[in-house]
């Protein structure tokens, strides 16, 4: 990590740039923190959202989440790279599935907390965490900001760095600078540029194609129509939509004991009055009310199933509302990809693959990072070698 520390600061000396931890997105200029976005960093990445996490109170200190964003800036003061970073002490609401890191590391008599995360809050979703701009060399844009949240975490007592749902391209840049990547699994669908339902359909093995379209035909049968709410509807009552939204929410939120409320009503505001059509509601409606809906924001070329609540339980509506009705979506409107959310190994039955999603991380003490960047490198070659094996099978069966 030194010696690479070492290069990136050389390299940043001759460029004249300035490193710092700015601990609120709204001191960073939209313009300026956008500049640095590519096709496909909305809506995650947008100042937009990041900001209105923070201004609704959603991400803050008592919520569990202190801003330390990652930023360097050229001689003219122009911002030239940036991470979105936060100060954590606790594994909620970052979905970094790092609980068997926090006991493998008081076992070994070190510490976990507090963490730097370098991501999205709420949103287990891959994309790039380090921003540049265009003519800035990835690799030193991360060693740059890696030098930077390492040269902090020791200032203030960070005990542990990572950087989580990152893009595959990027790990090579991180590992560069002294980041260990782990690999997770997710479940997403792919569009094979099917022109209908059927087509896509077709490809799942016939016991699965079955049950798929029994699942399908259950809405109808219970007098539950499906669809998306997008676009000019939500631009003409986006309070409304919010509130709709806001109270299905709530409903998955307050059933269960480990349910929290990350998410506010102000935000819920922003996100249908803001996001410039990256935000849509399925609603599911019988008798002329809304009984079941969630959540998807979009890119040009994604869809990301988020939030799912009902006020009233059907039979597979959850799979009609969250899986089916926006693969139908998709394929209708040509989105390549479609990721439900974490977790689910439900949904291979329901057509949709696993693929690997990517995190990298540092430990500051330096004889546990040994230890277990050793065993994450194991885990991740397990884990890759078994997303092959699958996608080998599938091959063999057609």
């Amino acid at each position: 990590m030194d010696d690479a520390a070492a290069q990136a600061g050389d390299r940043t000396e001759r460029r004249q740039v300035e490193l710092r931890i700015v601990q609120s997105i709204a001191d960073i200029e939209q313009e300026a923190w956008d500049s640095l976005l590519k096709p496909g960093d909305r809506p995650f990445l947008s100042w937009t959202f990041l900001e209105a996490l923070e201004r609704t109170g959603c991400v803050a200190p008592d919520r569990g989440w202190l801003p330390f964003h990652l930023t360097a800036w050229g001689p003219s003061d122009e911002l030239i790279a940036a991470a979105p970073a936060y100060i954590k002490n606790d594994g909620m609401g970052d979905f970094s599935r790092d609980w068997a890191f926090g006991d493998a590391v008081r076992a070994a008599g070190g510490r976990f907390y507090p963490k730097l995360v370098v991501g999205v809050p709420f949103s287990p979703v891959t994309g790039r965490r380090i921003l540049a701009e265009p003519d800035l060399d990835p690799a030193l844009a991360a060693g740059m900001l890696v030098q930077l949240a390492v040269h902090s975490a020791r200032e203030v007592g960070i005990a542990s760095i990572h950087v989580l749902y990152h893009s595959q391209e990027e790990a090579k840049a991180l590992a560069g600078a002294g980041l260990v990547r782990r690999v997770m699994v997710q479940y997403h669908w792919h569009n094979y540029d099917y022109g209908t339902p059927e087509d896509w359909l077709a490809r799942l093995r016939s016991k699965r194609r079955t049950q798929c379209r029994r699942e399908r035909r259950e809405p109808a049968r219970q007098g539950i129509a499906i669809r998306t709410v997008r676009g000019e509807e939500i631009a003409a009552e986006p309070e409304r939509w919010a509130e709709t939204a806001f109270r299905l929410y709530c409903t998955t939120c307050d059933r269960y004991m480990w349910g929290g409320r990350y998410l506010n009503r102000e935000l819920f505001g922003d996100l249908f009055g803001k996001l410039d059509n990256a935000v849509e509601l399925v609603v599911a409606e019988r008798g002329g009310r809304v009984v079941a809906g969630a959540i998807n924001l979009r890119s040009d070329t994604h869809l990301y199933g988020r939030y799912w609540g009902c006020h009233e339980q059907h039979r597979f509506l959850h799979f009609n509302v969250c899986l089916y009705h926006s693969i139908d979506e998709c394929i209708a409107r040509g989105v390549q990809v479609f990721e439900g959310g974490a977790g689910g190994e439900h949904k291979i039955s329901r057509g949709f693959e696993p693929a690997p999603v990517y995190s990298s991380h540092l430990f500051m003490d330096e004889k546990l990072n040994q230890l277990l960047g050793a065993a994450l490198s194991r885990d991740a070659k397990r884990r890759l070698e078994g997303i092959e094996a699958w996608r080998e099978q599938r091959r063999q069966l057609g």
